[in-house]
């Protein structure tokens, strides 16, 4: 799959996902497999722009390429601006969200609010495109609710204003991540553009994957909540869809390394205080359901230094490898 002048080593994408594809999480995911991994989304909005919360949002010089950064509002102008600021700072894609469902986000008009308008929808994206020389690409939901899909009308318009891939999530706005994901609406929009689509929603692996790309037509599909705690889903699905592989899951030994990895990736990102905190939502969903993981859970949610984090989770995974249960806590490093 190509995205302007940017050929895509597989297709397999990283969704955008606020709170979670921060630069560490965007880093290990390319290394395990994504063909290209999108920012948490950047607001348009100038009084939040130097915010704590922006800055680690942003894109790095040293990031895997092509660098995508995701911008969300309501307005052309400030998302035109938007947009330039974040080529300036090393954006090579600049993506569009359409597709958010967040109260707090539609609430000003903007994420998958913005359906509902498709007159501004054409405003934004006509603006934007204008804005930056680099390609822009946009995420959609199939509609406002189930009464009002209109994700092929929204594709024309994206189409016609110079958009260079469209990313749809098989759910309407109304709703949100309940219920299953419908991909009839994904091939109907395929059908209608000829700029690449990817389909996005419920592909949690390799056989979801190549399913959705068979009924849909889709050049690529986008992994979202099925990344969190298992980042290997990209290299399970690259080597199925491309290959025929059915790999081997990794072992709990290369995931107790690749977690430690990650933990120290958000400590050094943040700092001591903030990764901490950041870390425990991961940390739950590399633990969700694993023999003991509600106890350990509780146990590292009272930790508040890095070193004691790392300590108790090489604990939690040696016990596991060792085949001796839930392993005793050092007191001393909780």
């Amino acid at each position: 799959m190509r995205i302007g002048p940017y050929q895509l080593p597989n297709t397999v994408i990283l969704a955008p996902m606020a709170g979670v594809t921060d630069v560490p999480f965007r880093r290990l995911c390319m290394h395990l497999g994504a063909g290209m991994a999108v920012s948490e989304m950047v607001t348009s909005d100038v009084r939040l722009r130097h915010t704590d919360k922006t800055r680690h949002r942003l894109i790095l010089s040293d990031e895997c390429r092509p660098r995508s950064v995701q911008i969300a509002g309501a307005d052309p102008t400030q998302m035109a601006e938007a947009a330039r600021i974040n080529v300036a700072q090393g954006a090579e894609i600049i993506d569009i969200n359409m597709g958010c469902p967040a109260k707090k986000v539609c609430k000003v008009a903007a994420g998958s609010a913005l359906m509902r308008d498709e007159k501004l929808v054409a405003r934004i994206l006509d603006a934007v495109v204008t804005a930056v020389a680099v390609p822009v690409t946009l995420k959609i939901r199939t509609g406002w609710d189930p009464a009002n899909r209109n994700a092929v009308a929204i594709a024309k318009l994206a189409e016609q204003a110079g958009i260079q891939a469209l990313a749809v999530h098989g759910r309407t706005r109304a709703c949100a991540f309940t219920g299953h994901a419908e991909y009839q609406t994904i091939r109907d929009v395929k059908r209608a553009v000829s700029i690449p689509v990817v389909a996005n929603g419920d592909i949690t692996c390799a056989r979801d994957a190549e399913h959705v790309l068979a009924l849909t037509g889709a050049d690529a599909v986008m992994i979202g909540r099925a990344a969190q705690g298992n980042p290997w889903i990209f290299r399970e699905i690259d080597n199925y869809i491309r290959r025929g592989l059915t790999i081997a899951p990794p072992t709990l030994t290369e995931i107790r390394d690749t977690l430690i990895e990650h933990l120290h990736s958000l400590h050094r990102f943040y700092d001591a205080f903030l990764g901490v905190r950041i870390a425990r939502k991961h940390l739950s969903w590399y633990c969700k359901q694993r023999p003991g993981g509600s106890e350990f859970w509780h146990r590292i949610n009272r930790v508040d230094k890095p070193q004691a984090q790392v300590q108790l989770t090489r604990n939690y995974f040696d016990g596991l490898i060792d085949l001796s249960g839930y392993p005793a806590v050092n007191a001393a490093a909780a």
